[in-house]
């Protein structure tokens, strides 16, 4: 089988004035982007449509790259880790190949200009993610755009570690209005896949505000001047006890209480560890929930107490609970379920319930440090 006269005669001159290029299998046809606009061109396969759309792409390819071999869509996993920085870019968008597209928008060397034609060969929900990975492109003019497209198309995604990452790139600075932040943290009550994305991306504006804890007026002279020293304990324990750290905590708790799967609660646990890194500078994180007590009361150090953390335990000798309970919690991350989840597939109820030994000792902990 061969392309017919027509259709090649009309791909030659769309490939000399066309930036990229997309093919719609169901017409078919062929899409090109050019200075003035968008331009199609009908195909009219002489046999089989797919053996047709086949010699089509191995045309443009030959046109494009000087083979017909096209791109090589077996590099999918080393395309989506952005390894296209040093190849030029351009010429992949004029190949009518997916994949080749998504290389382009992994790429570090992705500039605003590219990923506009980026979003027109294949604006997809995966595509604006890739593309508001790349700081470049979600400060652009673009990033709006495609925040505004992943917030629509969200109800309609299952998989709750796509939820978090959707989530998480789309409040990114100036993408989404303050209403739609707090439409979007409202859906969360239904599907807390959400809320963790939010607590990923923004742990000190939570919509949802509540009062500050009781104590922390109680405590606050004394905080104060530790935290202008640059005390981190002091600091940490300021935050956790102020409205945003009250909201931060109900948060974290309502989804350790019905997490929906094993990625909602390594990304959960990861939020809490981010969070609460400033006073664990060791990166002491147990396998065994055994050891989060211990290892608090240690002060999470293998060479003694922080000085630091002993001059808050002498100001604040009626904190020390919650000092404790902080550092229970600065010890969250995924070593605390690997050896769980290394065993087991299991998610809801029964997940749940394997992972009461790490969710119980959390739990306590948050509840020493919320009104």
């Amino acid at each position: 089988m061969e392309l017919s006269h027509e259709d090649t005669l009309r791909l030659h001159v769309l490939l000399a004035h066309a930036k990229a290029v997309r093919i719609d299998e169901g017409a078919p046809c062929v899409y090109g982007l050019t200075e003035t606009g968008e331009v199609r061109v009908d195909l009219h396969p002489t046999g089989n449509p797919d053996i047709y759309l086949r010699l089509v792409r191995e045309m443009l390819s030959t046109q494009v790259l000087g083979s017909p071999r096209g791109y090589p869509v077996y590099l999918r996993r080393w395309t989506r880790m952005g390894q296209m920085q040093t190849a030029r870019l351009e010429p992949l968008l004029m190949l009518g190949e997916p994949e080749a597209v998504t290389a382009v928008a992994c790429s570090p060397a992705l500039t605003p200009e590219l990923a506009e034609k980026v979003w027109w060969s294949l604006p997809t929900s995966e595509i604006a993610r890739y593309l508001l990975m790349n700081p470049r492109i979600s400060q652009s003019g673009m990033g709006r755009t495609l925040a505004l497209h992943l917030l629509e198309h969200l109800p309609f995604e299952q998989v709750p570690h796509t939820i978090i990452e959707t989530v998480r790139l789309m409040l990114q600075p100036g993408l989404l209005s303050p209403e739609e932040r707090r439409t979007l943290w409202e859906k969360g009550r239904r599907k807390n896949a959400y809320h963790v994305g939010f607590l990923q991306a923004l742990p000190d504006e939570l919509p949802h505000l509540l009062p500050p804890h009781p104590a922390l007026e109680t405590f606050l002279s004394r905080l104060e001047p530790r935290m202008a020293e640059g005390n981190p304990y002091a600091a940490q324990l300021h935050r956790l006890l102020s409205s945003p750290g009250q909201a931060y905590l109900k948060a974290v708790e309502r989804v350790l209480q019905k997490p929906a799967d094993q990625d909602v609660v390594v990304a959960l646990l990861e939020a809490v560890r981010d969070y609460c890194a400033p006073v664990n500078p060791e990166g002491l994180y147990p396998s065994d929930p055994g050891l989060l007590l211990k290892q608090a009361r240690s002060g999470l150090s293998q060479e003694g107490e922080p000085q630091a953390l002993g001059t808050l335990r002498e100001e604040l000798p009626e904190g020390e609970a919650m000092i404790e309970a902080m550092l229970v919690l600065a010890q969250a991350g995924e070593p605390l379920v690997r050896p769980i989840f290394a065993k087991t597939t299991a998610i809801g109820t029964l997940m749940r319930r394997k992972i009461e030994p790490v969710a119980m000792p959390l739990l306590e902990a948050i509840g020493t440090l919320t009104a």
